[in-house]
């Protein structure tokens, strides 16, 4: 399980990259595709053709960190393929990751207390 630091952003690419790449090619695509900076501390996840596979790549300070998954059974929850990027909750991502269909689960409106006196 990957766990994400409070405050980190989660980027997902829409459209699905080739997954012969490693960590060169997807860190050259972060900056290329999705505009950003591939050592920012950002976690980017990219999806394959297939999909039961996931990648991951993340800096974490001392080096570039890749994570693959493949799903043995039943297939990961993709948003939409168009060009571009979507952020997701660390919430989300773990969800993703478990196989879920992240999409369905909606945050709950909480209205922030008054003091009492």
């Amino acid at each position: 399980m990957i766990s994400v630091p409070s405050g980190v952003k989660i980027m997902v690419a829409s459209v699905p990259v080739d997954f012969r790449k490693g960590m060169d090619g997807l860190a050259a695509l972060v900056q290329e595709a999705l505009r950003s900076n591939p050592f920012s501390g950002d976690v980017f996840v990219f999806r394959a053709k297939r999909l039961d596979r996931v990648k991951i790549l993340a800096w974490d300070g001392t080096g570039l960190v890749l994570y693959h998954k493949r799903l043995e059974t039943g297939r990961f929850t993709w948003p939409p393929i168009r060009d571009g990027v979507m952020a997701l909750t660390s919430a989300q991502l773990a969800m993703l990751l478990e196989g879920l269909d992240w999409s369905r689960v909606k945050p709950m409106a909480v209205k922030a207390p008054t003091l009492a006196c």
